[in-house]
């Protein structure tokens, strides 16, 4: 697969009998999956995407124009990744970077280098950056103060519950209200 590729939806599990698929999508706004005019699979193939309905219910076209046959077509696409290259991307706003942007890039804490990025993960309360040694970083302006795309590096700073230096004042709680 080719590193310039961005992961923008999933085939999940086939609608009704006549070859329609639930697609996960992973763009700010699904619709958008219908304007590639190519969506590529890991295996290289070339798919495009027509939305039937607002619940995720899509219909996949090979690369012919053919449309999937049946359920039994749609069963074999479960869990396809679908991608589409980084340069049919928009580029990301100011402080926003796309997942794929993040993971490889050196990680550097006091100038000394805690390893690579190699996931970005995102369960809902905000990203967290994993870290080659297994470590978890919030992807916060605090932790993560500098992102330096065209060298590929960024600064953590470790709130003190995680580091284990003391005295930092870094994570407590600040309320304005006397106790």
């Amino acid at each position: 697969m080719q590193p310039d590729l961005i992961l923008i939806g999933v085939v999940g599990k086939p609608h009704g009998v006549r070859g329609l698929v639930r697609v996960h999508s992973y763009a700010a706004d699904a619709a958008t999956l219908e304007d590639y005019a190519v969506l590529q699979d890991a295996q290289g193939r070339k798919w495009s995407l027509r939305w039937c309905g607002a619940d995720g219910v899509a219909e996949i076209k090979d690369a012919n124009g053919k449309p999937l046959a049946d359920r039994t077509a749609a069963q074999a696409l479960v869990n396809t990744r679908l991608y589409v290259p980084r340069s049919s991307l928009p580029e990301p706003e100011e402080e926003e970077f796309y997942h794929a942007d993040l993971i490889g890039m050196e990680a550097f804490e006091k100038g000394l280098s805690l390893g690579r990025v190699i996931m970005v993960h995102d369960y809902g309360a905000g990203a967290s950056l994993e870290l080659g040694d297994g470590s978890l970083v919030p992807f916060t302006k605090a932790c993560v103060p500098e992102v330096k795309l065209d060298e590929r590096t960024i600064t953590i700073v470790r709130p003190e519950e995680v580091s284990g230096e003391e005295g930092r004042g870094v994570g407590k709680r600040q309320t304005g209200v006397p106790a």
